[in-house]
């Protein structure tokens, strides 16, 4: 049932270094896109004062993540719950922070303009963050070769799949009331985009 992704091992520590910074102190983190369960497990441990909500809308990683859970008994992650983007109904009804890792590249684009339509639902009036992860096209800032090897081979296992500008996501925040508070470079040409509700909204 455990599903292991070698490169969670890699970037939990800094994902985790930058949510210490952006994430409340305590409430409930929303994670959509769990996949194997790994980072929730270890971020719930590493921040043991939010509760964990992991997510996800494939089966097999639902019990992986149920597997991981159960194998790390900590009292601060929920039971996963299926939540795809791409549908308007999320069984979910109110959250403190959205974190989202390594979803936007491997969905269609549908599937983050969902995600931030969901996202303006469930996050609690204010300062509440959405949060991405994974890597993305930048205006004025070449792309890292690897990362445009690896949008090659994301398109062809779905020509719906790639990298996504930077810019296409600000729009589509904007256009659902958020707008973006910080960038942040990470490991591997990766980057954390973090998103907060616009004033009034």
């Amino acid at each position: 049932m455990k599903k292991h992704a070698p490169a969670t091992a890699r970037n939990n520590r800094p994902i985790a270094n930058v949510l210490e910074k952006e994430l409340p102190f305590i409430g409930t983190v929303l994670e959509i896109a769990s996949g194997t369960g790994e980072h929730a497990v270890y971020l719930a441990n590493r921040f043991p004062s939010l509760d964990w909500q992991p997510s996800d809308a494939d089966p097999e990683a639902l019990l992986s993540i149920k597997a991981w859970r159960d194998e790390a008994g900590l009292t601060n992650i929920r039971p996963p719950v299926t939540i795809d983007c791409t549908s308007a109904s999320w069984p979910i009804d109110q959250a403190d922070a959205v974190l989202c890792v390594n979803m936007v590249h491997i969905s269609p684009w549908t599937a983050t303009e969902g995600l931030f339509a969901g996202a303006r639902k469930v996050l609690s009036a204010g300062n509440a963050p959405l949060i991405l992860y994974g890597p993305f096209r930048e205006a004025d800032i070449p792309t890292a070769a690897s990362n445009e090897a690896f949008d090659r081979s994301l398109k062809e296992r779905d020509e719906r799949w790639g990298l996504r500008h930077v810019g296409d996501i600000d729009k589509v925040a904007g256009r659902r009331g958020f707008y973006r508070a910080k960038r942040y470079e990470m490991p591997a040409n990766n980057l954390i985009l973090v998103y907060r509700k616009t004033i009034g909204e």
